[in-house]
């Protein structure tokens, strides 16, 4: 195929007060070995406030195939379905501005596209801290180990193409949207999953393919991973009450434990037994914490393992907390989600 004939592709970069990182993201995207004529990079941005629209308009006039795009909703979801309106593509990519991509991410994503049955193709997360700290190693760390974020496969890696429940990102066939929907907007967080499972559900299939990866930097506080892990927890049952189903199981782990240690809590001043399961649990979570933040930082000769043993129980805490709330909020009383502006 010559370059005439590759498929046009629209990339949209949803962001919202990103300074930090727009601009290696785009630099990355626009450095992509794709023909520069077949391609262009929509990013919506949510009216940020922290110079990042600056950086934006720098790098279109760099880069003719860069444009920046208004989102006054300033949530994700709708920067996706704005972008997708406006996009020209017959594939529609999205990527995320915390990221850097390698030249050959697109032309890689999409060579799979056009060659199997997938409907949506997607790569591995490589997670890289964003400074040097010992916590934001810690944090990087705990967001690829299988403790952290069970069998989560393109967070914790695979060895050949495999069809999955849902992918980062996500490389698309422009008709699916038109088949299964846009992006919902009730989903601030989680939009992907909620989509994907959608998508399944009308007799899509997703691919994940191991020879295409994604550079994501994580956050660099204990505070800012938990709020994160907290919002994606909380938005989970709103997901499952939308597609009828609780999509993975490895969701529940954590609601499970801080839901058991809250309830055996609560029981023990009434029922001694419950006191003892109680520490029994704590206990166990700790041993398996400890061994967990020992061999993790030992195999990646990475000085962090005090950091590790909190970084773990920093996002299974949140996360458990926020899904408890979630279930409390979106299923028992079947509230609807306040589309606030959203913030990393």
């Amino acid at each position: 195929m010559t370059e005439t004939t590759r498929p046009f592709v629209s990339v949209i970069v949803p962001c919202r007060n990103e300074l930090a990182f727009i601009s290696r993201c785009l630099d990355s995207i626009a450095a992509n070995d794709y023909p520069r004529q077949s391609l262009e990079i929509l990013v919506v941005d949510g009216m940020s406030d922290d110079g990042t629209r600056s950086a934006i308009e720098s790098c279109a006039r760099s880069h003719s195939n860069v444009a920046l795009v208004d989102n006054t909703a300033r949530t994700t979801p709708a920067a996706l379905n704005l972008g997708i309106r406006r996009a020209k593509g017959t594939i529609i990519m999205r990527m995320d501005a915390h990221c850097i991509y390698p030249p050959n991410y697109i032309s890689r994503l999409v060579y799979w596209l056009e060659r199997t049955s997938a409907d949506n193709v997607g790569g591995l997360w490589i997670t890289q801290p964003s400074s040097n700290s010992r916590v934001a190693r810690a944090i990087a760390i705990a967001l690829s180990h299988p403790f952290g974020v069970g069998n989560a496969r393109y967070r914790v890696g695979v060895l050949t193409p495999q069809w999955v429940d849902t992918v980062p990102f996500g490389c698309y066939r422009r008709e699916i949207f038109d088949r299964v929907g846009m992006f919902d907007e009730d989903m601030l967080r989680n939009q992907d999953d909620e989509f994907n499972h959608r998508l399944v559900r009308h007799g899509g299939r997703i691919l994940l393919v191991p020879d295409v990866v994604a550079y994501y930097y994580a956050r660099e506080s204990l505070s800012k991973l938990g709020r994160m892990c907290f919002q994606y927890g909380y938005f989970k049952p709103l997901a499952a009450r939308k597609v009828g189903r609780i999509t993975t199981v490895r969701q529940l782990a954590p609601a499970v434990l801080v839901g058991a240690v809250g309830l055996t809590a609560a029981l023990a001043p009434w029922w001694k037994g419950m006191g003892i399961l109680c520490l029994a649990l704590i206990g166990t979570y700790g041993v398996a914490d400890v061994s967990a933040a020992s061999t993790a930082s030992f195999s990646r000769r990475a000085r962090c393992f005090l950091q590790l043993c909190l970084a773990f129980p920093a996002m299974h805490v949140s996360y458990g907390l926020g899904y408890l709330r979630g279930v409390v909020d979106f299923v028992v009383l079947g509230r609807r989600p306040r589309r606030v502006a959203q913030t990393r």
